[in-house]
């Protein structure tokens, strides 16, 4: 039986790399380093939805600027995040691969607050462009907090990834693969896309 290639694509050597997983849970960091490596464009669903001041997108004004980018290149993209309720099928009729980042809670959130408290003092500004951390959206708004929205999401997102790769692990013929654990797995597929992408 031969191997499974960290990457699919299309089988003409094209990607199009589908990152979920919960927020914080470092899909973000993931979309730009993998981008990079296959030299095509990361598109972060955040930066398109959230208009300044955190004003959010019509779904007629994200799909079209979603189906916009991912159109651009036809060497493929790198996409983190989900918004299926927004968009419907935009990303996933499109996609060739589907990467879920379930690191341990323990693992993630601390580093979740810690970029959050980075933007709050200015040190580092993770928001969309055009909006920003505030103390009240942190900390008084379930609305707008991203702790809250994680410390509350952590187990549903992960209940609808398990669905979801029981319906398209890669194992069993899908497209869909669970890359967890405390980074070690996460490093060596990364590996891994740079040895095929080399050819080594």
């Amino acid at each position: 039986m031969s191997q499974i290639p960290p990457l699919l694509g299309d089988g003409r050597g094209r990607y199009r790399v589908h990152i979920v997983g919960n927020s914080g849970a470092g899909k973000s960091t993931l979309d730009a380093e993998l981008a990079s490596i296959l030299d095509v464009p990361f598109i972060p669903l955040d930066s398109l939805f959230w208009k300044p001041n955190w004003t959010p997108s019509t779904p007629e004004e994200f799909q079209d600027k979603v189906t916009q980018r991912l159109t651009e290149d036809e060497k493929g993209w790198v996409v983190d995040g989900d918004y299926a309720s927004d968009i419907g099928d935009v990303v996933m009729e499109r996609r060739t691969d589907v990467i879920w980042l379930d690191p341990p809670f323990l693992l993630y959130f601390p580093r979740l607050v810690m970029r959050t408290l980075q933007g709050l003092i200015g040190v580092k500004n993770n928001c969309p462009p055009g909006c920003r951390e505030t103390l009240a959206g942190v900390f008084l708004s379930k609305e707008r907090s991203i702790l809250y929205w994680t410390i509350t999401h952590h187990s549903p997102v992960r209940r609808r990834e398990s669905e979801n790769l029981q319906r398209w692990d890669v194992h069993a013929g899908g497209n869909m693969r669970r890359i967890g654990g405390w980074g070690t797995e996460l490093r060596a597929w990364k590996q891994a896309v740079v040895a095929m992408v080399r050819g080594t």
